[in-house]
């Protein structure tokens, strides 16, 4: 997989599943450092309404937070690696049903909330203490942040110093109900200063209507290719760039692809993201 992103022009990645990559940090800077590479983050998702599961949580992210930690020390990282935060989507049967369309009555309770907020900043505090790295929260269809007022919310509930936000386009799009061009860049106008990590994700909209009209959840969503290649759905990609561009934003721009049957291989999709990015620019 590394050998790929080197060959289609990508600078960096996210480290994935536990295992997925080596977990020793010497090994994982090499090969990281052999091909140009550099370690961006990690996404743990934590079931953070549970505060029987805010310990292990902490643990976990430790865990992971000092690996990137160590890779990017030795590699002399001008710029850290983030911990993606996230809820555990796709466990709770309702909203995993529903992403994508969800109500209010849907949302956690208020008394929720306060333990969600709380669960994510003991883990963002723990991993800035320890380790010197900074917590993103990414929001996520089929979990309990989805909708914007959801972001907007834990945000407000959550220390601007400790928590910051990586916005997912193709999530914020798909979970915001309609299939909106503008809605994406809106976010980066409205959660400006909480942005600190940025993933490039498409929302293919006749999918979407689809999914939405069909009931379809959130797997059948993915499966059937609603989070397409970056130009082929609704997200306005060139004028997100640009406003970037406006705002200073000096950090990664992450390619987050879902490759399903019909789209060839990851090495081809993976290609075809960095040719449509390189065409406007980056």
């Amino acid at each position: 997989m590394l050998d790929e992103l080197k060959e289609t022009g990508y600078g960096g990645t996210e480290l994935g599943d536990w295992d997925y990559m080596p977990t020793e940090s010497e090994r994982l800077h090499d090969e990281l450092a052999n091909r140009g590479l550099v370690m961006l983050g990690a996404f743990v998702p934590v079931a953070l309404k549970d505060a029987d599961a805010h310990e292990a949580g902490v643990a976990e992210s430790l865990k992971i937070a000092r690996l990137l930690a160590d890779v990017a020390e030795k590699g002399g990282y001008e710029q850290l690696p983030f911990l993606a935060l996230a809820d555990d989507n796709g466990t709770d049967a309702v909203r995993t049903k529903n992403a994508g369309r969800t109500s209010q009555e849907m949302s956690l309770t208020d008394e929720q909330w306060k333990v969600f907020a709380r669960g994510a900043e003991d883990i963002a505090r723990a991993v800035k203490s320890q380790t010197g790295l900074r917590t993103v929260f990414h929001h996520h269809c089929g979990g309990f942040v989805e909708r914007p007022d959801e972001v907007a919310r834990l945000l407000e509930m959550t220390d601007a110093d400790l928590l910051g936000l990586v916005l997912d386009t193709g999530h914020y799009t798909y979970g915001c109900g309609k299939n909106d061009p503008k809605v994406a860049l809106e976010a980066f106008e409205l959660f400006t200063e909480r942005i600190w990590y940025v993933h490039f994700k498409d929302c293919q909209p006749q999918i979407a209507d689809s999914a939405r009209n069909e009931g379809w959840d959130y797997f059948e969503a993915v499966r059937q290719g609603v989070f397409c290649e970056l130009g082929q759905g609704c997200v306005d990609f060139p004028a997100v760039l640009n406003l970037l561009k406006q705002q200073d934003y000096d950090g990664w721009v992450v390619v987050e692809q879902d490759v399903l049957p019909g789209m060839g291989s990851p090495r081809e999709s993976a290609r075809r993201n960095r040719e449509y990015l390189r065409a406007h620019g980056v």
